[in-house]
């Protein structure tokens, strides 16, 4: 499962694997796939540092890469506790009416929330990048368009290559024009922050858009005939995240959310912008119901909605409120039926690829 951007950076396999755990980002790495760690998580740089560190003795020397969220633009002088300031009391109100409704506990005197949204403010993006820069990272992937100018060029400057996700033919030539090396077609099937074009057209869109950019599959994608369609379409390799997150190695420290995403059908999911304020796709919950409510005082713009549900989050998550739990999860969900490691997903995917390819194979009648 060669192409020619996963031979550049050096893996047996063209599988991107985006994931917030350093173990699971560690194993995609040593089964021969391209492990990407996400970072808005870190909120301080040693603990960003520490997890480096393990995932340097973790990787057999093979290549890995990270994942930040940072704005193009940016916003001088406004601190965290200024934008806290902006939350109307109305949505503060609701949030703790919708958790009493649920019963569920407050968190412990001094205990703090486990769950923030700072690494979306760029100063914090950009302390996870002073820090990144020490270590042999290969690929830097931002969520959120094309990195500022001078983070591209800092990258460049170390020779690690840089690449953006695009829901659009128009993004994604905006990433081309900022000198980034490689888009991620994302499409509206994906986990996460996603548009609202299917995969199926939005790759061959965005591969011809940026030629001869290289360009990844993403969204939906969570066998080995679906990385073959991929490819089919132009896309040099596929950028896979939600497919991870019901491995062994995944560390969600809930086996309630566990189940519920092993018992999840494709249907289960919705994009709401119930966790940041930008349209997310996950699981639907009566929490993401909540705030989809037109009754409801609606959500708030990015960053204010994740500032205001940060400690929420958190309690749901520690108490492990089953109507609420929820996490951020595409529609392959839907194919997520069993905890298995890292390497039996990528066994699978393999012999999925392999078999798509004698499949067309047969049918060009070169078999």
């Amino acid at each position: 499962m060669k192409t020619e951007l996963s031979t550049r950076l050096g893996v047996e396999h063209a599988i991107f694997g985006f994931t917030p755990f350093p173990a699971v980002a560690a194993a995609i790495t040593r089964a021969g796939g391209f492990g990407v760690l996400g970072a808005v998580r870190y909120a301080a740089g040693e603990d960003l540092a520490r997890d480096l560190d393990w995932m340097q003795e973790h990787t057999d020397g093979k290549p890995y890469g990270l994942d930040v969220v940072m704005p193009a633009k940016k916003v001088e002088g406004v601190s965290e506790a200024d934008i806290e300031a902006m939350i109307p009391q109305e949505h503060r109100a609701f949030v703790q009416e919708t958790l009493a409704k649920h019963g569920v506990p407050e968190l412990a005197e001094g205990e703090a929330s486990g769950w923030r949204i700072t690494g979306w403010l760029e100063q914090v993006a950009r302390s996870q990048l002073d820090v990144a820069f020490d270590y042999p990272v290969k690929l830097l992937a931002n969520a959120l368009g094309s990195p500022p100018a001078d983070v591209v060029a800092r990258a460049h400057d170390r020779g690690i290559l840089v690449a953006a996700l695009a829901g659009s033919a128009r993004h994604a030539r905006h990433h081309q024009d900022a000198g980034l090396d490689i888009v991620v077609a994302q499409g509206y099937e994906a986990g996460g922050h996603t548009g609202e074009i299917a995969s199926m057209v939005l790759t061959p869109e965005v591969v011809e858009a940026v030629d001869p950019l290289p360009v990844l599959a993403a969204g939906g994608i969570g066998s080995g005939e679906q990385i073959a369609a991929g490819l089919a379409l132009g896309a040099q390799g596929v950028w896979l995240g939600s497919i991870w997150l019901t491995t062994e190695e995944a560390e969600l420290h809930s086996a309630a959310l566990t189940e519920k995403l092993l018992a999840a059908g494709s249907g289960d999911t919705v994009r709401s912008r119930a966790l940041t304020g930008k349209p997310a796709r996950q699981l639907r919950t009566a929490w993401t119901d909540a705030w989809d409510d037109p009754q409801g005082p609606g959500t708030l713009p990015m960053p204010l909605q994740g500032l205001l549900v940060a400690e929420a989050v958190s309690r749901i998550q520690k108490y492990e409120v089953e109507p609420l739990l929820g996490t951020p999860v595409g529609q392959i969900v839907g194919r997520m039926n069993s905890t298995r490691s890292v390497q039996a997903v990528f066994d699978d995917l393999t012999r999925g690829f392999e078999r798509a390819i004698d499949r067309v194979n047969r049918i060009a009648g070169r078999d």
